[in-house]
């Protein structure tokens, strides 16, 4: 077993119905494994779900919990600012909210943030310390 992973990842919405059409308008093919009360989208080597929140609470084991977001920042690297900035706009117009547009940062990259109509925060990013491979999967670089 490889303890270091993550298979799938499972956001909460307030709105299945609504979710699925921003995740749609940013180009997302949903799985057609999706059901009525979750939806799939196949990524690189894993998967996201998206569930309504009271039936993600419940499913957790505890039912009627006030679930929301938290500190957490779901990312995509790309290999090029114009890509970003493609990335940042694209998201915008499906729906999103700007939280920070795209700009040079103090670590040597170019970054910016949205918000996707639940407030699950999202990241696009430009690395030129951690290249992509060619299918845009990230590899952290061997420090040698």
């Amino acid at each position: 077993m490889t303890p270091q992973r993550i298979t799938l990842l499972t956001l909460g919405v307030a709105d299945l119905t609504a979710a699925r059409a921003f995740y749609a308008r940013l180009g997302w093919q949903e799985h057609p494994e999706s059901q009525p009360g979750v939806a799939f989208f196949q990524l690189h080597g894993m998967a996201l779900a998206l569930f309504g929140l009271s039936d993600l609470a419940a499913d957790q084991g505890r039912p009627g919990a006030p679930l929301g977001t938290g500190a957490t920042t779901l990312a995509q690297n790309f290999a090029t600012e114009a890509e970003v900035d493609a990335a940042f706009a694209a998201a915008l117009a499906a729906g999103a909210t700007a939280l920070k547009a795209p700009e040079k940062v103090f670590w040597g990259g170019y970054s910016g943030y949205w918000a996707d109509p639940d407030g699950h925060v999202w990241e696009v990013a430009m690395n030129p310390f951690w290249p992509l491979a060619p299918d845009g999967t990230l590899t952290l670089p061997d420090p040698k």
